[in-house]
């Protein structure tokens, strides 16, 4: 499972990668927040047809837990940090602020989630997991340094720093409801951030006029924020927050490399420089190994799952184990035992 979730974490990143580079050509047509607010957009459409589609075939069996109403808080939470306040604090900010700065700051966004993690939600880190995220970062700031000395320390610098936190605060909030339906997460979010980034455009004057650039913008939304989104979250199901978002921290290194293959981009010395980085800080994450004795007390809850040694429960038909996954209430007795594991939601306990 724990394999699974670093490829989901990895995909992730390569899907957000690429909107970087595709987004570009789109910013010709479109002002940047309307971008924004279409790419968010785009991702809760696109989920939700694909949800709409799936219940008209769909069989019986439900294998993703519902959201109930002890997950409203959370989510709202984090559609007001990550889909509402975020962005439009970045817009604010990426007009005060020089270029090169401004991408370097938003490679923090990985160091304020672990932060958040680490202090606030009692999430288990280590020397091994700041050193990864130390490195990935360094690979990151390798990458996208510009050379042109555009340099400066600003109110608009600060709002840059802002956003990132405010990005970290959203994936903390989102891994506490992470064993729940994501397709209905994304939907939620993407509808919710979509609608206010572009009403806030359509409010300071701005106007769509190329449809076929709306078009395109709703389907990489769709992609890279929509499907990105999806699979961060079953990373956060199993990885915890600042374990998934370091490997999201690669997404930079992933869509450079869409750059060179789709626009035959020659791989700059910085690029060259940043592989071997980049590729250590991948490394130190995926052979990390946490285990000690840990205490599971009882809890009741919802989410997919299959039948192992934290789910060893009836069912009221009778059958005592499903090797397929499913979903529904469930309960777990106390239970003390030492394994390999994860901050997943089974396993976020204190550490002393």
């Amino acid at each position: 499972m724990r394999t699974k979730a670093q490829l989901y974490a990895l995909l992730a990143a390569a899907l957000f990668g690429v909107s970087a580079p595709f987004a570009k050509l789109l910013l010709r047509n479109l002002q940047p927040l309307q971008l924004s607010g279409l790419l968010y957009l785009g991702s809760g459409v696109g989920l939700l047809l694909y949800r709409v589609s799936r219940g008209l075939v769909a069989g019986p069996g439900h294998r993703q837990a519902a959201l109930r109403k002890a997950d409203v808080g959370w989510l709202i939470g984090a559609v007001i940090c990550g889909g509402l306040l975020a962005p439009a604090v970045l817009m604010y900010s990426l007009s005060r602020t020089p270029a090169a700065v401004a991408s370097l700051l938003l490679n923090f966004e990985a160091v304020s989630t672990t932060f958040i993690a680490a202090v606030f939600f009692s999430e288990q880190t280590g020397k091994r997991l700041w050193l990864a995220i130390a490195v990935i970062t360094i690979a990151s700031l390798i990458l996208t340094v510009d050379k042109t000395g555009a340099w400066g320390l600003s109110f608009g610098s600060l709002g840059v720093l802002a956003a990132c936190f405010l990005w970290g605060i959203d994936n903390n909030l989102t891994s506490h409801i992470s064993g729940k339906d994501p397709v209905m997460i994304v939907i939620v979010k993407g509808l919710g951030a979509g609608s206010f980034a572009l009403v806030l455009s359509f409010g300071i004057g701005s106007s769509l006029t190329s449809y076929s650039t709306v078009f395109l913008a709703l389907l990489l939304g769709c992609l890279s924020y929509g499907v990105s989104l999806l699979l961060f979250i079953l990373a956060l199901r199993d990885l915890g927050s600042s374990r998934a978002s370091a490997l999201f921290g690669t997404a930079p290194f992933l869509g450079a490399v869409v750059s060179f293959v789709a626009f035959r981009y020659v791989p700059s010395t910085q690029f060259l420089i940043s592989v071997p980085v980049m590729l250590l800080g991948a490394f130190l994450l995926v052979r990390e190994s946490h285990s000690h004795l840990h205490l599971h007390t009882n809890v009741a809850h919802e989410h997919p799952h299959t039948h192992d040694e934290h789910h060893d429960h009836a069912h009221d038909d009778g059958i005592e184990h499903l090797s397929e996954e499913h979903s529904h209430a469930h309960k777990h007795e106390k239970l003390q035992h030492e394994h390999e594991h994860a901050p997943d939601i089974h396993h976020r306990h204190e550490h002393h």
